[in-house]
């Protein structure tokens, strides 16, 4: 049995719900979910759609040319096709804070996550440990201001021998250059409190606590150029209130981060999310 999750974008025109379901019907297949959403301004269709073929025959690679020579070409569709037995491949950046990597380790040991882990990246030694404890492989990759052209190529080769899908910045602290960037658009996901723009610099809760805040939060997004500034996956607050110290938010804020990156993960993973005009589109 094959099972397949297809995501589609193009102009929105009549048919394009019709003649997919039809398509899939007509080979012998069954939807099993599909959600749909239209950009009116953009005049964009989006459409995530899931299905099953049971017959022992049947051929994705055929399946995939004849979708493409029936649907994608005739509507000018942006489109992809990933089979449901399809693991990707997920490298984790990380530094000296463990708290997201626990949480990702954690669940990736108990099956939540629907990814293979090849490796964990750090520019730091402080949690090669946690990487032994979980039999995951662990490479340590310093990064200076001068060195750090020939880290990043470090890191691609490594990303590239073992065909990495996608990386997660698991509280890594240092700037991705577009040497990595442009390597893996939109398959680089960060995770940062949302303080930002009001509480830049390196110790935002103490100042978010000196004005008296009642709300913190935490971003998951995508990363480009442009710093923080990507398209947004996953985003979640919580409430605080005077009696809460500076420990207090810290310890929340952190919570809060790893919750909304395992969301980000599991979104990504299952092929959820669409990237468009620096925004998502994320069907749940």
């Amino acid at each position: 049995m094959a099972h397949l999750t297809i995501l589609i974008h193009c102009k929105d025109q009549k048919g394009i719900i019709a003649s997919v379901t039809n398509f899939i019907l007509e080979n012998e297949g069954n939807t099993t979910y599909i959600d749909q959403h239209v950009d009116a301004v953009a005049n964009v269709f989006f459409m995530r759609l899931e299905c099953v073929f049971e017959q022992a025959d049947f051929n994705t690679a055929k399946f995939k040319t004849a979708f493409k020579e029936k649907l994608a070409t005739p509507f000018e569709m942006q489109w992809q096709l990933y089979p449901a037995t399809q693991k990707l491949k997920m490298a984790i950046f990380v530094s000296k804070y463990d708290h997201c990597l626990y949480d990702i380790l954690g669940r990736y040991n108990a099956g939540e996550l629907n990814v293979d882990i090849p490796f964990i990246i750090s520019n730091h030694n402080d949690l090669a440990h946690i990487a032994a404890n979980f039999d995951i492989p662990f490479y340590h990759i310093p990064v200076t201001k001068d060195t750090k052209a020939a880290a990043e190529q470090e890191q691609l080769k490594l990303l590239k021998a073992h065909q990495v899908d996608f990386i997660v910045l698991a509280r890594y602290m240092q700037i991705v250059t577009p040497t990595v960037i442009n390597e893996f658009p939109y398959r680089i996901i960060n995770i940062h409190h949302s303080f930002l723009p009001a509480f830049v610099g390196a110790k935002p809760y103490h100042a978010a606590f000196a004005r008296g805040v009642k709300i913190i939060g935490t971003t998951s997004h995508y990363v480009t150029e442009e710093l923080d500034a990507g398209p947004i996956i996953e985003q979640d607050t919580i409430r605080v209130t005077h009696s809460h110290t500076i420990p207090d938010l810290i310890a929340k804020g952190r919570d809060l981060e790893k919750i909304v990156l395992s969301r980000a993960i599991k979104l990504h993973a299952q092929h959820k999310c669409f990237v468009y005009s620096n925004k998502t589109i994320i069907f749940t």
